[in-house]
């Protein structure tokens, strides 16, 4: 199954995905860990990225294509996978969708993670972040059994920089002028099920399921 998953900070991506994997078997790739494993790898494409991301420039669209299409021919890729983060612009979008069709592994469904604003504040503020081993937890219901101290590693826990009010509008902005002509691109090839991602999370999987379950 190819799966898109789409939302704005704090709509909860990060947790579906792994609910996705552990139940349909596929690799949950994301653009942001695809380019520091090719850094770290130091691939003819993690030199090009590298050499971007050394002066603060955005990587180009053609070096992520070329990662991305090259990551979903490697073997864990055989059932499908759960790309997140990418497309993130129309532009992408559409070259996507010829290099998708040129190695079959067309886009079959585009989950649309929708959060009301109110409740991305209270996700994104309240979130606390192991300052170790990344572990999160949040001020209202995942709290650490000892205060500001991870469970995992026992280091302490912080807020991410970007975890403000102010910064949350920010990036909705970008999600609004960027992701969104994605989705409405998909839309009208009747690939994307909106999920209601402002419930709990055993309902909102249960509605991931559901769409998931009418492509498998």
């Amino acid at each position: 199954m190819n799966i898109l998953i789409m939302g704005p900070a704090g709509a909860g991506k990060g947790t579906m995905s792994n609910l996705i994997v552990k139940e349909y078997d596929i690799p949950h790739i994301s653009t942001g860990d695809m380019l520091r494993e090719n850094v770290k790898n130091d691939t003819e494409l993690g030199k090009k990225a590298k050499s971007f991301m050394d002066t603060g420039r955005l990587v180009p669209d053609d070096v992520i294509n070329a990662m991305v299409e090259k990551r979903l021919q490697q073997p864990d890729c055989s059932k499908g996978y759960l790309l997140d983060g990418y497309p993130r612009t129309l532009v992408q979008a559409k070259a996507f969708e010829k290099i998708a069709d040129s190695i079959g592994k067309p886009v079959e469904i585009v989950l649309a993670l929708e959060v009301e604003f109110d409740i991305l504040v209270d996700r994104i503020t309240g979130r606390r972040v192991c300052s170790n081993c990344g572990a999160i937890y949040h001020i209202h219901g995942h709290m650490p059994k000892q205060a500001g101290k991870c469970d995992k590693c026992g280091a302490d826990l912080m807020i991410r920089k970007d975890d403000t009010v102010e910064q949350l509008k920010v990036r909705m902005k970008d999600y609004e002028n960027s992701t969104k002509p994605v989705i409405d691109y998909y839309a009208k090839a009747g690939k994307v099920t909106k999920i209601n991602a402002g419930q709990n999370q055993r309902e909102v999987f249960k509605e991931v399921n559901e769409a998931l379950g009418k492509v498998a």
